[in-house]
């Protein structure tokens, strides 16, 4: 049986607790824990509650629970994260902080921060802007890969079990999802868990499966001082936590199509996927960002009828993770200025399997192999013939790894020469996929204002550079031309008139 929570409760919710300068206190609360909000601090109780997968139910379970908490979330938010306090009864029946007397419960400590800062208030706002998510997904793949690995767990029978509790969840739902969707979403499930299962298998023995975050969506990670930051990771249990990579970023990316961001998803993969070269994992996205969608209905079916038209929205979106459109391979060239890299991007959401495209783009890569940041400029020498075809192979290989994972590749890359066009033709008859080739044109004004007008961006070019492009003969262009020269809008019209 649980314990009794009500005066503790009681303790927390009065301002007096918490000594001067605290006029009022707010509480938020979950099927789990309970916050309270009480001048610059947050104090977290976990509730006295106990389920299949946790159990809460004693003070001590609790401490236990609140150690793991601290010690866990300091790897990603030692900023917000600052103690476990006991709560203890006086010998004259009230209630304090630590101290003489008999422990009753136990609170984590944090620094409090503004609500608004959550980010999915800041994507309500439409504050998603493409520099936040970018550090964000590096915030990410730099947490992946520092975490501890974990031979001991995931892989595909791990992926198995995830999907038959899936199943027994949204079967057992209180709003009435359809069981026979949820018939062809376990089908599709095991029948996907097939195809990636020795995938899964292989990349945990290579270390991929590590004690992760564990429940990484919007409501998870805030804004502080201006950079993004993880928080209340999944402490209760190293099972639910100690899984591949991939599929800790996947509950993110379903969150931020799930919201309607489907170009912030698409940029957070690739941005995550050109910082840690993880395109192995990429055949095992669809399984991993229906798995978690799948999650998020049967929770959103569990909380009762009026969260039913949610449940069944996730619902669909799981299934229709499972059912990608076929691979094709699309080509993007031109001069630098032209807006290939604004193209491919707006283009990426619109192809592929979940969450849309692999974007390729030849500057991203150069700087990978000289160990850079995209954004760090390189110097001249980056740039000789022997680099460059360094970094063409570098965007063959990559599209041969998208392709072959069942998702559609688009190649951002200048492509002046014939045989570099030629190449990426190639790999598409031989991955027996459609190609579309793009080649963007413009008047040199434009051109010239566009490169001179780049902020934070993974292109070096120059006007010199530019300038220097102008005098290469491209040779016989095959690819359909399109004109850039104009606002980007008809352009991105005329490229998707293109691919139709």
């Amino acid at each position: 049986m649980a314990e009794d929570q009500r005066d503790t409760i009681a303790f927390l919710s009065d301002p007096a607790s918490y000594g001067p300068g605290v006029a009022d206190v707010e509480r938020h609360e979950t099927h789990i824990s309970l916050v309270f909000l009480a001048g610059d601090h947050a104090f977290k109780l976990k509730r006295a509650v106990k389920y299949p997968y946790l159990d809460f139910s004693t003070a001590e379970q609790r401490r236990r629970a609140c150690e793991a908490e601290l010690r866990l979330n300091r790897r990603t938010a030692p900023e917000l994260y600052r103690e476990v306090r006991s709560i203890v009864r006086r010998p004259d029946g009230a209630l304090a902080w630590g101290g003489e007397g008999d422990i009753v419960d136990w609170v984590v400590a944090m620094r409090r921060f503004d609500q608004e800062q959550l980010l999915d208030a800041v994507a309500r706002s439409g504050g998603l802007q493409p520099q936040l998510l970018y550090a964000l997904a590096a915030h990410i793949a730099d947490f992946h890969a520092n975490a501890e690995r974990r031979l001991d767990r995931g892989g595909a029978k791990a992926m198995r079990t995830i999907i038959e509790e899936n199943d027994a969840c949204l079967r057992a739902g209180s709003v009435g999802l359809p069981d026979r969707q949820i018939g062809e979403l376990h089908d599709a499930s095991v029948d996907w868990l097939q195809r990636v299962g020795d995938l899964l298998d292989r990349r945990r023995q290579q270390g991929k499966v590590r004690r992760c975050h564990g429940d990484l969506h919007l409501r998870n990670i805030c804004v502080v001082e201006s950079r993004p930051v993880l928080f209340d990771c999944l402490e209760f249990s190293e099972e639910f936590a100690s899984i591949d990579v991939l599929y800790d970023l996947a509950f993110l990316l379903m969150d931020l199509e799930h919201r309607g961001d489907a170009a912030g998803a698409n940029l957070v993969l690739n941005r995550y996927l050109d910082l840690t070269v993880e395109d192995d994992g990429l055949a095992a996205m669809p399984l991993f960002v229906s798995l978690r969608a799948a999650i998020r209905a049967h929770v959103a079916a569990s909380t009762g009828a009026e969260a039913g038209v949610e449940a069944r929205h996730y619902l669909d979106e799981a299934c229709a993770a499972l059912r990608p459109p076929p691979a094709r391979l699309i080509a993007i060239g031109g001069l630098s200025g032209t807006g290939k890299s604004t193209i491919a991007a707006a283009l990426a959401t619109e192809f592929g399997a979940r969450p849309g495209a692999r974007v390729l783009r030849s500057d991203v890569i150069r700087k990978r192999l000289f160990g850079l940041d995209p954004e760090s400029r390189l110097p001249a020498n980056a740039y000789e013939p022997d680099v460059t075809e360094r970094v063409y192979a570098a965007l063959r290989e990559g599209a041969v790894t998208a392709l072959q994972a069942g998702y559609c590749a688009i190649i951002d890359a200048v492509a002046l020469k014939e045989e570099e066009r030629r190449s990426f033709a190639e790999i598409a008859r031989r991955a027996r996929v459609q190609f579309t080739g793009l080649w963007l044109e413009a008047p040199l004004d434009a051109l010239l204002a566009r490169v001179d007008a780049r902020k934070h961006d993974a292109s070096d070019a120059t006007q010199e550079i530019v300038k220097r492009q102008l005098q290469i003969n491209p040779g016989p262009l095959d690819w359909q031309r399109l004109d850039a020269g104009d606002d980007v809008t008809r352009t991105l019209a005329a490229a998707r008139q293109a691919l139709a």
